[in-house]
C-alpha cells in the first residue's frame, strides 16, 4: 500500500493575483467565491463544478474556465494535474489591505502595557 500525499501543493507568483496548484490524482481544490476567477489546466485533467450549477466542466492542458458567478468552485483532479488560478486571492494569503488596516490602531482600543486580559 502506498503512502502518497494527496494534498495539493501551491506555488504563489509574485504577481499576487495568480498562483499555481499541483493536485495529485483525486485531490480537490476549492475556491470559496468564484466570481472573476480564471482556472487554467496546465497539465493533467480537472473536473470543475460550481454550487447549484448542473454543468460538468472538464479541462485538459491549455484549456481555461472563467467563472462569473458568486458561487463556490470545486476543482477535482481526474489525474495528477497542475492548474493556474488567476484574479483570485487565496484564503491562505494575507490581504495587504487588511494588514495596513491592522497597523492603524483604533482609538477605542486600550493599550495593554504588558498586561493580558483576564
Amino acid at each position: 500500500m502506498s503512502t502518497t500525499d494527496r494534498s495539493p501543493s501551491t506555488f504563489f507568483s509574485s504577481s499576487s493575483s495568480r498562483f499555481h496548484v499541483s493536485l495529485p490524482s483525486r485531490a480537490v481544490f476549492a475556491v470559496p467565491d468564484g466570481a472573476g476567477v480564471g482556472i487554467e489546466c496546465r497539465s493533467g485533467a480537472v473536473w470543475i463544478t460550481l454550487d447549484r450549477d448542473p454543468r460538468d466542466i472538464v479541462l485538459g492542458p491549455g484549456e481555461r474556465f472563467e467563472s462569473t458567478e458568486h458561487r463556490r468552485v470545486l476543482v477535482s483532479a481526474l489525474e495528477s494535474s497542475c492548474i493556474s488560478v488567476s484574479d483570485a486571492q487565496p484564503a491562505a494569503l494575507p490581504n495587504p489591505a487588511s494588514r495596513a488596516r491592522a497597523r492603524v490602531r483604533s482609538p477605542w482600543r486600550l493599550a495593554l502595557h504588558g498586561l493580558s486580559p483576564a
